[in-house]
């Protein structure tokens, strides 16, 4: 028998470490966000945590309107994910968004990363001997899209824990095969957990939506045929909850309207001035607006009308100034075109010429 206080005591330190917390606890996140630069609201808190809710989910759409920290809820979710020890992560963004992301990483979260990039991945393979750049330890790696759909075969050779794409709309045409940059990218990424970010996860077609989802899971809403036949047109309410319900688990999604007890945003008051145009400008506006309702219309591509007509609009109804210079650029788009020549009028045939006998 021996005494109970015999045996070593454990430090509070080695609990720490040791102790479990559930996946959609706060606590998860506690000792993560410690150092971190950053004032969080409930709202991203919930969001994180809603990224985590489950070991076997394949990832998540934070859909937060724009100005509602979505990449400070990625950084949540990146941070814990390194301390965790699990460091293969990767960060798709737009071009001009590599450096923002790389300085905001490193001055809010103490997350080393690397943007990689032509030169720096040629780097890693001459120099460091890496025969893939993509396989870095103890940093993040930034890439663009375009880089990502280059480079998909490296991508899949690495054990990602976490894929985060941020202006994942850019995506929603993912499930037309002539979109090769999203389904390559979709290819690359598919066996990995991921973060989807995006303010406007639906924009002119339900289709959009679809697309997107199918990134994350390509079961959650079967094929492209049985979406549209049972979501396409949402005419009764048992559709419509049909679809809340399968995006449920998968898309977060908070409105400024719901955050406006604790988050402070400048008030706008529009101030609205009346205008009457001059015999002018209500003739260009006519002329404008008849041509635009051609049925057939050579300057402007076939794929880009409708969204060409808007802009249009737009400017017309700025100022005769603001629409001055794309109307002087559409006839550039013109292709010259060759009329047919009209068919060379036949000459009579002449009758052939007979050479008569000499006759001596």
């Amino acid at each position: 028998h021996r005494d109970l206080h015999s045996f070593p005591t454990r430090r509070s330190s080695d609990l720490e470490l040791t102790k479990r917390c559930p996946s959609d606890s706060v606590q998860k996140l506690a000792a993560t966000l410690a150092d971190a630069q950053v004032d969080l609201n409930p709202h991203q808190i919930d969001a994180s945590l809603f990224a985590f809710r489950s070991p076997l989910s394949k990832g998540a759409i934070l859909a937060d309107e724009v100005g509602l920290g979505k990449t400070i809820e990625a950084g949540i979710l990146l941070s814990q994910r390194w301390a965790e020890r699990k460091r293969n992560l990767l960060v798709i963004v737009p071009a001009n968004l590599r450096k923002q992301w790389h300085q905001e990483l490193a001055d809010k979260f103490f997350l080393p990363a690397t943007i990689l990039e032509t030169r720096t991945f040629n780097d890693q393979i001459k120099k460091k001997g890496n025969l893939n750049p993509f396989d870095q330890k103890d940093t993040i790696i930034i890439c663009s899209y375009h880089f990502a759909r280059a480079k998909e075969i490296y991508i899949q050779k690495v054990d990602w824990n976490l894929v985060v794409i941020d202006e994942a709309h850019r995506l929603r045409n993912v499930y037309k095969p002539t979109n090769r940059i999203a389904n390559a990218i979709k290819s690359a990424v598919a066996a990995f957990p991921k973060v989807l970010l995006t303010a406007t996860p639906l924009q002119n077609s339900l289709l959009e939506l679809y697309g997107l989802v199918s990134v994350i899971d390509d079961y959650t809403f079967g094929d492209l045929k049985s979406f549209k036949t049972q979501f396409t047109n949402l005419t009764s309410n048992a559709d419509f909850a049909e679809l809340k319900t399968r995006l449920k688990p998968i898309c977060q999604r908070t409105l400024r309207r719901q955050v406006l007890e604790y988050v402070l945003f400048t008030n706008r008051h529009a101030l609205v001035q009346e205008f009457y145009p001059s015999q002018e400008e209500q003739r260009l506006y006519d002329l404008v607006s008849d041509y635009l309702q051609r049925p057939t219309l050579f300057a402007l591509p076939a794929s880009q009308r409708k969204l060409m007509t808007l802009i249009l609009r737009r400017l017309l109804a700025s100022s005769t100034h603001a629409i001055s210079g794309t109307l002087d650029a559409l006839p550039a788009n013109l292709t010259p075109q060759r009329r047919p020549r009209p068919p060379r009028a036949s000459s009579p045939k002449k009758s052939p010429r007979t050479t008569k006998p000499s006759t001596s």
